[in-house]
């Protein structure tokens, strides 16, 4: 039995991933609040890329267009050697099976300050800035969270979970005596953000420089803006680097002096990291204090929002009664694997990208020319070994139907499971089953083709079960696949239908 508790979950950090969990909280009709220590928000960018999935995410918040209106498509990705010659060429303007462009870029704090607007109109949830998490404690009924507001004034806070997304330096995973496993090599780079007037910058979205003499990644962003990143080499100076001159120079003369006007400039480190435990008790890292992985496909946001995606629906099985606690260790067995991918990826990646000896980066093109595929942006993989049923198809993200009307299927199903099947193997199943299923609110059915055979046919099945963040349970031909499939949502395996005759 749980003591009595302020809210259902406290969420320590309010950038994008902390934001978007206490939407997500909010979306399922539980309490929240979360914790930012910095009165206003961050004013400049640090990630820029979604892709389709993320896009499908904030489709899910009820507010994808208003992102449409800050976003802009990447249509076009390369990657460019010493002497400028294009060894890959990768267009992405097209949609992808998400119903979304697989790449879009961003300014930050135009998405940011849209999530809190959600955040702000979500009965149940807050998010408090000014506000310093100072402990962290796992109890055998919840959390308890000390906080220490700009006055000096010192609360405590209960919950019954929290998740820390207070980022790369989590003090949350530090507290909690989390080490984290490195991947790849560290590397410093200076980024550059800001606007580009009157100049043409490079036609191509986004370009990974991979020159010895110093490698550099290039991102067109909405509006003027743009952003370029250079690794920093032996002999520079730190206070030089930055200088506008310097830029200009670094940037072979692509953000001239006097026509780029940059609103943040900051060294940082290309790492890769991976936290060792993502729940301790009742603490769950989520976005970069679990995982940090180089730029270069741009998935460390998106991996973020993937993490609190697939907390949020699994806290509201366990809080309903719906699901046991243990369904909330699937979310560390799934995601790790996932995220893990991303970032060695990246990591290798980044050696390639990053080499300062020519004879390496001969060898390196030659590859490159020769198997132009393999630096490509890979495919998502599937999820760890968790809730699914771990077979080649299930685990794996589905797809997102466009329907005759242009409805992304999403709109009509919600934020619930959903079962999508063959009517000939629909019919087979018993009634008990098909009356569970009409009357359980957690669950969509469709048999239309219309609306369904796209995901059969991507799936290769006749029936498919789909979780609410989009990954498929299982998938089956018979319909004897199908009951296995519809008793194993949680919604249905706890109904009172299944205790009686199915027949």
């Amino acid at each position: 039995m749980f003591v009595s508790t302020d809210v259902d979950v406290i969420v320590i950090g309010g950038g994008p991933v902390g934001t978007t969990a206490l939407a997500l909280l909010g979306r399922a009709g539980h309490t929240a609040i979360g914790l930012e220590k910095d009165r206003e928000m961050w004013p400049t960018a640090r990630a820029v890329h979604f892709d389709g999935e993320t896009m499908r995410t904030l489709q899910g918040l009820a507010v994808a267009d208003r992102f449409i209106g800050v976003t802009i498509p990447m249509k076009h990705v390369d990657i460019v050697n010493e002497a400028d010659e294009v060894l890959v060429h990768a267009p992405t303007d097209r949609l992808g099976d998400q119903a979304w462009n697989d790449h879009i870029s961003f300014h930050q704090p135009d998405i940011e300050g849209l999530v809190r607007e959600i955040v702000e109109t979500s009965p149940g949830v807050e998010l408090r800035c000014g506000v310093t998490a100072t402990r962290v404690e796992s109890t055998d009924t919840g959390v308890e969270v000390t906080t220490l507001d700009e006055d000096g004034t010192e609360r405590t806070l209960r919950a019954r979970w929290a998740i820390a997304a207070d980022g790369a330096r989590s003090e949350v995973r530090r507290a909690l005596g989390i080490e984290t496993d490195k991947y790849g090599e560290d590397a410093q780079w200076l980024v550059v953000d800001g606007q580009l007037v009157d100049a043409p910058g490079y036609e191509t979205d986004m370009i990974q420089f991979a020159r010895y003499s110093r490698p550099a990644l290039w991102l067109r962003l909405p509006g003027s803006r743009v952003r370029m990143e250079f690794m920093l080499v032996p002999g520079d100076d730190p206070d030089e680097i930055v200088t506008p001159a310097a830029v200009e120079r670094i940037s072979r003369g692509i953000l001239p002096a006097d026509k780029f006007t940059p609103d943040r400039q900051a060294m940082y480190t290309f790492r890769g990291r991976i936290a060792r435990q993502w729940r301790k008790g009742n603490v769950f890292l989520a976005g970069d204090a679990a995982h940090q992985a180089p730029p270069l496909f741009g998935q460390g946001l998106c991996a973020g929002i993937r993490d609190v995606e697939n907390l949020a629906w699994k806290m509201d099985l366990v809080a309903r009664g719906i699901a046991d606690d243990s369904l909330l260790d699937t979310y560390e067995s799934e995601r790790k694997p996932h995220a893990t991918f991303w970032v060695e990826t990246a990591a290798n990646q980044a050696v390639g990208i990053q080499t300062l000896d020519p004879r390496v980066a001969e060898g390196r093109d030659a590859f490159m020319r020769a198997h132009p595929e393999a630096s490509a942006v890979p495919t998502s993989p599937p999820l760890g070994p968790g809730f699914h049923e771990g077979d080649e198809r299930a685990g794996r993200l589905s797809i997102q139907p466009i329907l005759a009307d242009g409805t992304r299927l999403d709109d009509m199903v919600g934020h619930h499971f959903l079962v999508v099947a063959d009517r000939s193997i629909y019919s087979e199943l018993p009634a008990g089953i098909k009356a569970a299923l009409v009357e359980d609110g957690d669950t969509v059915t469709l048999l239309d083709p219309l609306k369904i055979d796209q995901i059969l046919d991507a799936t290769k099945a006749k029936a498919v079960v789909v979780r609410p963040d989009h990954y498929i349970l299982g998938a089956g031909d018979t319909a004897a696949d199908l009951e296995r499939l519809v008793r194993q949502i949680p919604s249905i395996a706890h109904a009172a239908t299944l205790t009686v005759d199915t027949h």
